[in-house]
């Protein structure tokens, strides 16, 4: 697998359309002790955790990868976490951990599955409210592990019941919907988020054994990922690695301490950065809770104290960073702001993250990496619905922007309507099929655009969307009925196909079930549940898996089941244009139509049928259309409908 002209390709030189999942959702969270990432418990102890087993245990791995090929997603995004591989402290890497990464990439292989590595992180870690970094990264700035909920600096699921208790809810509150990117805006992840990307700019005077934090930090990870490369590089399933999932620019470029900026999500208490950072440091206070608005706006509707019993959330002898590096102060009893734009400029100028922090770090990931495998692709993300680093011909060979998009109203409130939906980007209601439809076609195209235009028209993957399977109330789970999940699954599908994208969808979970769901912060979105595939009908269509040639169109009529592809052929090019049929939809026997128009022919027009005769070969059983226009050069439309 490489790029060639701007195309992923095989070694036979056709374009590739690269579809499947990420694997898996409880990745995010240790396998054992049994039932970490669930409690309270799970934040203790952090260097005793493994996740050896994750996504799931090497007995189960063929059954799972065999369903997977059959279902033809055969590309895999494998979530891994820094915590995973290095969860015992700098430099102390899990072997175990990798010896299982090993077997299970090898049976990939022999299954047919290609991979790429995707370093994983949410809100930077479990004890900050997600996933992704080792505890030890907090450790090393004094931060008390324990406190982190009880200052406000977080907002965990495991002990979010423990700091809320109410009279109807004694034992404590459930966690709220959706409520964990909030935890971007909370001390501890925009902290740790600042200094990993910006420390040298923002935090000089921050040091961690005696080297810079920024350079600490990165160091350590981009060390821990080159290690598994390492013990990883002779794995032919591996295509590529990711560099960070949806990296995050913390205070960096946040003009105004003092202002809350705009919330990842407008929901939920979200304090502004001078409020984290008073909080943090043992001081009372009160901030702002947001609830949805029809605008999408902002809207506050009350307010919330955090860090009530004014409790320090740094170990004695350390202080917070921030306060270290002269942005405030409480000389005097009293906790003061003194430079409320520390972090609005960069050399003199308003902040791009991703181009001023961002790029930088990605084009060091890369550089280390490939001297693991100069071959490699590399899966790069930008901030989510904020930019992507620009990419020119002089940056790194072999980047893929790999974007995310979720309908993001049907994501936050658990509800899909076909005929209705809420742009998270503008905030205006859009009503009727055809328009909501044409909003998920138009918001990927616009990340198409802009990779054209900013990035050198690299090839995109659409490396996560998804839909959440607890709908309505989780009403399906007791009518078994996935015919609305069914419906939004084949409108995101539509729109990739529209827009030729390669995509890999959020997520298979083998241990899903209807109680846990993915197994992190009460999320369900995994394509499989309870030891079965589920609203199959909206991820389950026919793709052109390799094209001998440029794809053009892709059209799936799902209610009449027939298959349209169009792509230019390339007579360069001797193997087959190879398209996936599944066999849930198409018989023994299918009706092919294949006509052939040259270059300079009308639209309707066909070449001389005794200069070139298409061949066509369908194997039911490989669920495969193999399609061969020997010597023709020009426009090739293929309709497929089956003959049952």
């Amino acid at each position: 697998m490489r790029i060639l002209d701007k195309k992923i390709v095989d070694d036979e030189g056709r374009a590739l359309i690269l579809r499947g999942v990420n694997l898996g959702g409880s990745s995010k969270s240790p396998m054992s002790p049994p039932g970490w990432g669930l409690g309270a418990e799970s934040l203790k102890n952090p260097a005793e955790a493994s996740f050896t087993g994750r996504p799931f245990p090497l007995e189960e791995a063929e059954a799972h990868f065999d369903r997977l090929h059959r279902r033809g997603l055969t590309f895999i995004r494998l979530v891994i976490t820094w915590e995973a591989l290095e969860h015992a402290g700098p430099g102390i890497y899990d072997e175990a951990y990798l010896a299982y990464l090993r077997k299970l990439l090898l049976i990939a292989e022999e299954k047919g599955i290609s991979i790429f590595i995707d370093p994983h992180q949410d809100v930077w870690s479990r004890w900050t409210g997600g996933d992704g970094a080792p505890a030890w990264t907090l450790e090393a700035l004094g931060i008390d592990l324990d406190k982190l909920d009880e200052t406000g600096s977080a907002l965990t699921r495991q002990r979010y019941g423990e700091f809320h208790r109410t009279k109807k809810h004694p034992e404590g509150e459930p966690y709220p919907r959706m409520v964990w990117p909030s935890n971007y805006n909370r001390y501890a992840a925009a902290t740790l988020f600042t200094l990993f990307f910006a420390g040298n700019t923002y935090a000089p005077d921050v040091k961690v054994a005696g080297e810079s934090v920024q350079d600490w930090l990165q160091g350590h990870y981009i060390a821990a990922m080159r290690h598994c490369y390492r013990r990883l590089k002779n794995c032919a399933a591996i295509a590529g690695w990711g560099s960070m999932n949806e990296p995050y620019h913390g205070f960096a470029g946040h003009n105004d301490l003092e202002q809350v900026g705009t919330p990842v999500i407008p929901l939920g208490p979200s304090p502004t950065p001078w409020e984290t950072m008073r909080a943090a440091s043992g001081y009372w206070t009160q901030i702002t809770v947001y609830g949805v608005s029809l605008n999408g706006k902002p809207n506050p509707k009350g307010h919330e104290v955090i860090n009530p019993h004014s409790v320090s959330l740094f170990k004695e002898g350390y202080n917070c960073p921030w306060k270290q590096q002269g942005i405030w102060t409480d000389a005097g009893g009293e906790p003061r702001l003194l430079k409320k734009d520390h972090f609005a400029n960069y050399q003199g100028r308003p902040v791009h993250f991703a181009d001023d922090f961002l790029k930088p770090f990605v084009v060091r990931y890369i550089e280390k990496m490939r001297e693991a495998n100069e071959k490699t692709l590399f899966f790069i993300e930008g901030v989510p619905s904020e930019g992507h680093p620009t990419w020119k011909q002089k940056d790194p060979p072999n980047a893929v922007n790999a974007f995310h998009w979720y309908d993001g109203f049907t994501l936050f409130t658990k509800f899909f309507s076909p005929w209705f939906n809420l742009s998270t980007k503008t905030g205006k209601l859009i009503l009727g099929r055809k328009k909501v439809a044409d909003y998920y076609l138009s918001a990927l195209r616009e990340e198409v655009t802009w990779t054209a235009n900013h990035m050198e028209n690299i090839p995109c993957l659409l490396g996560e969307f998804g839909l959440p399977f607890d709908l309505n109330e989780r009403k399906a789970f007791k009518t078994g009925d996935y015919a609305l999940h069914e419906e939004a699954l084949s409108l995101y599908y539509n729109a990739i196909d529209a827009n030729l994208l390669h995509s890999t969808i959020w997520n298979y979970t083998a241990d899903n079930t209807h109680a846990a769901g993915d197994g992190w912060n009460d999320e369900d979105l995994s394509i499989f549940s309870e030891g079965k595939e589920r609203a199959m009908g909206g991820w389950l269509r026919p793709y052109p898996m390799a094209t001998a040639g440029t794809p053009l169109s892709i059209t799936w009529n799902r209610k009449k089941q027939i298959f349209t592809y169009r792509y230019r052929a390339d007579n360069t090019i001797t193997a087959p244009t190879e398209i996936f049929l599944p066999a849930e939809y198409f018989g023994d026997k299918v009706d092919v139509k294949i006509e052939l128009v040259k270059p300079d022919e009308t639209r309707n027009a066909r070449p001389n049928e005794a200069a070139v005769k298409p061949a066509w070969e369908y194997s039911r059983e490989a669920q495969r259309l193999f399609i061969t226009v020997a010597e023709f050069e020009g426009e090739v439309e293929v309709k497929v409908s089956s003959l049952r």
